[in-house]
């Protein structure tokens, strides 16, 4: 039998203060939990730019807020869908299942776009335009336009705030790109994106079965169609820029009449590539902000004792990078007009919630290569590899154990394997994967192509443990494909430069939060992209997403 326990009043006090959760006061000052991601923002880039940036902008959270320097992503595809997801999630690839943008479907045998859900047909804003080019290949890939996060394997901070809640938080996820949106929303969030058919945002099924009246109101100012014929100017004096010089080079992309030199010019009204313009530029971003500040307005974001939780994954710098380089004026010019569009945004922030009552936390999917021809003209001999090519090495190799095409598929970084041809000749799989493995390693250009059956061949070498957490059990291809440093990899598409490598200038990223209680201070340490997850849990009071496997930031959380 137990013992009896007396307490007196004075311990009782006291221990009811000792069990009160670490994070009860953050629970009650954060209102709204805001999360930027911007696109392709490779983190020393914010140092690059830094004396150019107003006080309210970037400058806000790097002289206010706990800002890691040297944060990078441990999974070796940085691309856009793998890094929001982890970003979401708190956990590597592996997990979650989004590998890539686009993975092979062996079962169908043809590409599929990782989001795309035939049950979850987008929601139609107005009439459709015929389809435009898209700035990502990937759009082209998709074999329906239905949208859904199902086919993301892990929760959500989004999806973990809801249950938290019962369903009373207000979760939103707003970006130029479907695939950025849909990770950010979970599973119980609601999803807007940038449409480059017609310039509304638009969403799916799975959100909605009629969009809410004032998104519809929001389409109808057509705000995109009031850039058509205009253009795309330099915000600030030309000199007052670092890359000035930088603004007309042989190996950038003209998009069609769009231009290599400011001012770039809008396509009219009836342009196709209008609307791919504006996502190439400062005008993508502002449409973003714009249409933020109509959800947080008409949806109460903010309002109340119960957090609320608001994405915006700014898209331009990606996009802009694709065509121009991150070391160009166009960079540096998309980059200082994010700066003033972040501005507005805190500001208007402040006035309906208060900065005092947001949690603010900024961080980027991916960073973003040079171009190989610039980095040439550094004196770093680098060039562009064919796919072709790579796909022919595999195969002759393949002809080694008596298999004509082994390849079914390449699409970066995977090769996929015919797994029927394979068994038929009653081979071991894993011995004929190593041997193409090894032989598509020594095409110039090429760093490591990795077998993904054998793993425990590749010891002490540092990239494994980044392949490694980008493998999936069923989405993964059979060999992992890795360029040297500054090599351009990309099967097909009008871009100039491409990240998804696991070299250091695709995975370092700027993690930035800001709020209540959070310190100024910069931090050096090494942090990953999969510890902003269990952050935002951890100020919340919440238990981190179920699958997250980062760790919360202690100089965040120990206020």
């Amino acid at each position: 039998m137990f013992g009896r326990i007396i307490l007196s009043a004075a311990s009782v006090l006291i221990f009811a203060v000792l069990a009160q959760p670490a994070s009860a006061k953050s629970e009650q000052d954060i209102r709204l939990v805001l999360q930027i991601t911007v696109d392709g923002l490779r983190a020393d880039l914010l140092n690059r730019y830094a004396d150019s940036f107003s006080k309210g902008g970037f400058k806000q959270l790097m002289q206010n807020g706990t800002i890691y320097s040297n944060a990078h992503f441990q999974h070796a595809n940085t691309e856009t869908i793998v890094g929001h997801t982890t970003l979401a999630t708190g956990t590597y690839p592996s997990q979650h299942g989004m590998v890539g943008n686009v993975i092979y479907d062996r079962k169908a045998g043809e590409l599929s776009y990782n989001i795309e859900d035939a049950d979850a047909p987008l929601l139609p804003s107005r009439e459709q335009s015929s389809a435009g080019e898209q700035v990502d290949p990937s759009q082209k890939i998709s074999r329906t336009k239905g949208r859904s996060p199902r086919a993301i394997q892990a929760p959500a901070v989004a999806d973990t705030l809801a249950a938290y809640t019962a369903g009373k938080s207000k979760i939103f996820a707003v970006s130029g790109k479907d695939r950025s949106a849909v990770a950010m929303a979970g599973h119980a969030g609601k999803a807007f994106w940038l449409s480059t058919d017609n310039g509304d945002f638009i969403t799916s099924q799975y959100y909605y079965e009629n969009y809410p009246d004032w998104v519809q109101d929001w389409n109808n100012l057509r705000l995109a169609e009031k850039y058509a014929d205009s253009e795309w100017k330099l915000s600030f004096e030309k000199n007052s820029y670092l890359l000035a010089a930088q603004d007309d080079r042989s190996y950038e992309i003209d998009l069609k009449g769009f231009g290599r030199t400011f001012p770039h010019r809008y396509g009219g009204k009836d342009n196709k590539l209008l609307y791919t313009q504006l996502v190439v530029s400062s005008a993508g971003d502002q449409l973003e902000l714009d249409f933020a500040k109509a959800l947080v307005t008409n949806e109460k974001l903010g309002q109340d004792s119960v957090p609320d939780y608001l994405s915006i994954s700014f898209s331009s710098t990606d996009a802009v990078n694709h065509f121009f380089g991150p070391s160009s004026l166009e960079n540096e010019a998309v980059v200082r007009d994010l700066d003033s569009t972040l501005s507005e945004l805190f500001e208007f922030i402040d006035k309906v919630i208060g900065l005092k009552h947001t949690l603010i936390v900024l961080s980027a999917d991916h960073g973003m290569a040079d171009m190989p021809e610039y980095m040439t003209e550094l004196g770093y001999a680098v060039g562009r590899l064919d796919s072709k090519e790579i796909v022919a090495v595999a195969n002759r190799a393949g002809q080694q154990f008596g298999i004509d095409e082994v390849v079914r598929y390449f699409f970066r970084p995977y090769l996929y394997l015919d797994e029927d041809k394979i068994t038929a000749a009653k081979l071991d799989f894993a011995t004929v994967e190593l041997a193409i493995a090894n032989t598509v390693t020594g095409i110039e250009g090429i760093s490591l192509a990795v077998s993904s059956r054998n793993f425990s061949s590749y010891e002490g070498n540092s990239l494994i443990n980044q392949v490694q957490r980008n493998q999936h059990i069923t989405r993964s291809g059979d060999i992992y494909v890795i360029q040297d440093p500054y090599w351009f990899l990309l099967e097909e598409g009008l871009i100039a430069v491409m990240h998804g490598s696991p070299w250091r200038y695709d995975t370092h990223v700027p993690v930035m939060f800001s709020g209540p209680g959070i310190a100024a201070q910069h931090i050096h340490r090494s942090v990953h992209p999969v510890d902003v997850a269990p952050t935002i849990t951890s100020l919340l009071g919440m238990s981190p997403p179920a699958s997250t496997q980062g760790t919360p930031l202690a100089e965040v959380i120990n206020r």
